[in-house]
């Protein structure tokens, strides 16, 4: 067993080092386990086993033996792996080995939990429409024409697609009772219930402010809604209308990019994280549960900036 083989120098025999050995020998447990019921390759025992190890590693630092570990660890673990330039598919594959993993743990009775049954997968081969550049999002914001109220009412949703990220699901919904202009925020109840404060940038504000004070009233006449961005017969906008709207202005403004109802919430990431922004803000503000969803963005930004990079020094 590894616990007895370990070498004797007192290095060896801190407390993290016996946690590890512990952890270690739980791993080794688990692959004797799946290679006698499945027969699976060396080279799959071998990634396996390195995941495990690395993640034992991370755990051991907190004091932690793998089989203790809970969902929150195991997020900060990928967070930081993400940080340091994990792609999607280098995290399914981490996050399968772990599921793996902790299904042996439970079957053997050391833990009633599994903390990976509500960790997302990341989205692999399911790659986001090419994000838009900043040019192309200034002239689909300009597209619509301001001097009629629905051409106002357009450019204040769109301005505030970009200036947020988000979901148009999230936008057609919005009350008017959700945004707070003395904070300059907005309050999203997005997905699985969860609340989000998101800051409204003066731009926004700006046109949200015009359309409610003028247009909005225009577009309902004596109707009372209280959605933020009605229709000419005072309802709900749908979906489908509002992926209209978004093809129409693309075509005005000349975007030639294959667009979709997210084009603009995906550019609001990616351009954030060009400027700099930290991943878990990005998280946060679009109301993903957890951070393997987000880190997308991460590839999507990099491949902008290497276009733009190419188109700045083309000999480069």
């Amino acid at each position: 067993m590894k616990l007895e083989t370990m070498g004797s120098s007192n290095r060896q025999h801190t407390p993290e080092s016996m946690i590890v050995a512990r952890s270690e020998e739980l791993v080794d447990r688990f692959l004797d386990a799946i290679w006698m019921e499945r027969g699976l390759s060396k080279n799959t025992l071998g990634a396996y086993r390195a995941d495990l190890m690395m993640l034992s590693r991370g755990l051991a630092a907190g004091g932690k033996v793998i089989d203790k570990a809970e969902k929150s660890d195991l997020l900060e673990f990928i967070a930081q792996r993400v940080e340091m330039g994990a792609k999607p598919r280098s995290t399914a594959r981490q996050l399968s080995s772990f599921r793996r993993f902790f299904r042996y743990i439970m079957r053997e009775g050391l833990r009633d939990t599994d903390p990976t049954a509500e960790i997302e997968m990341p989205r692999i081969g399911r790659s986001l429409p090419m994000s838009l550049s900043e040019d192309e999002v200034d002239s689909l914001l300009n597209a619509p024409n301001t001097d009629e109220p629905l051409g106002h009412r357009d450019r204040a949703m769109l301005e505030l697609l970009y200036a947020t990220g988000l979901r148009v699901s999230e936008l057609i919904n919005l009350k008017q009772s959700q945004i707070n202009f003395n904070q300059g925020v907005l309050r999203i109840i997005g997905k699985g219930d969860r609340e989000r404060l998101i800051p409204l940038g003066e731009e926004a504000q700006h046109w949200i402010k015009e359309f409610v004070n003028g247009p909005r009233m225009e577009i309902l006449l004596e109707r009372q809604t209280d959605y933020l961005f009605p229709t000419r017969r005072g309802d709900r906008m749908t979906r489908q209308a509002f992926w209209h709207i978004i093809k129409r202005y693309a075509e005005k403004a000349g975007v030639r990019r294959t667009l979709s109802p997210h084009s603009l919430r995906h550019a609001f990431a990616t351009h954030l994280l060009n400027r700099g922004a930290d991943l878990r803000v990005v998280q946060m503000l679009l109301g993903h549960s957890d951070l393997s969803t987000t880190q997308i963005y991460t590839h999507v930004a990099r491949e902008r900036l290497k276009e733009l990079h190419a188109e700045h020094h083309p000999r480069g």
